[in-house]
């Protein structure tokens, strides 16, 4: 199964996984959690306790308004969800390049006066 990993600090790559859970677990150095917060049948798999072991931020996810609502912290990785399966797929060649631009960056998060600032770190 084609995925794109995400690591703290670094860009996307390409892995090729069995997509056992195992395999999954060692990825994401835990409990598996996967969220949905695309319009594509892509999943977002994540450490469940990510922000409970302190493992570093990552990347944030932004609403339609560009408002910051959720930062993973740990790596994660993106698989195809599609709809009425309960497996993961590949995903598709266009989802993989879609994906690798738009966490192509490393961010960095920042408390600034009550808020969280996200920096591109690049």
């Amino acid at each position: 199964m084609l995925v794109l990993v995400v690591e703290p600090g670094k860009t996307p790559v390409v892995k090729d996984i069995s997509g056992n859970l195992k395999q999954m677990q060692k990825i994401v150095e835990g409990y598996i959690e996967a969220i949905y917060p695309f319009e594509d049948e892509v999943a977002l798999v994540c450490n469940e306790e990510g922000k409970l072991m302190s493992l570093p931020p990552n990347r944030g996810l932004w609403d339609d308004n560009g408002n910051l609502y959720e930062i993973i912290c740990g790596t994660f990785f993106l698989c195809g969800a599609p709809s009425g399966s309960d497996s993961f797929t590949s995903l598709t060649p266009e989802q993989i390049e879609k994906y690798k631009q738009r966490f192509a960056s490393p961010e960095v998060f920042v408390g600034m006066d009550g808020r969280i600032v996200c920096f591109a770190a690049e």
